[in-house]
């Protein structure tokens, strides 16, 4: 991936990076895909996104040693003792690339920011 993507699809983002990374971030999309399936895919940040009802729902993203996903500071905050294991700041969860994803917290934090959104 290039400092700043200048994809304009998350199909492209992805396809900028070597296939372990890639392979991650398609799981991650397919986590968000079934724990979100009305939302909509953007680039947003110049990172992938989803939207539900015109909000950001969640953001994930590639880099050279890990997979972040950023689903906003409340999301993290309401899910931090289940990303305890991970690098964590205001708004985002580091995924080192290697390691399995947290797959069931991932999938609870996307339904957290639905209900959030739909409230």
């Amino acid at each position: 991936m290039t400092p700043r993507s200048a994809a304009t699809t998350i199909d492209e983002y992805v396809a900028e990076f070597p296939p372990e990374t890639r392979a991650v971030l398609e799981r991650m999309r397919a986590l968000i895909h079934a724990a979100a399936p009305d939302a909509v895919e953007t680039i947003s940040y110049a990172i992938p996104t989803f939207d539900l009802d015109g909000t950001h729902l969640v953001h994930f993203a590639g880099y050279a040693r890990h997979v972040g996903l950023y689903p906003t500071g409340s999301g993290a905050e309401a899910f931090r003792d289940e990303f305890s294991a991970y690098k964590t700041g205001k708004g985002s969860v580091q995924s080192p690339l290697g390691e399995p994803l947290p797959e069931d917290p991932i999938t609870r934090v996307v339904g957290f920011r639905i209900g959030q959104v739909c409230g």
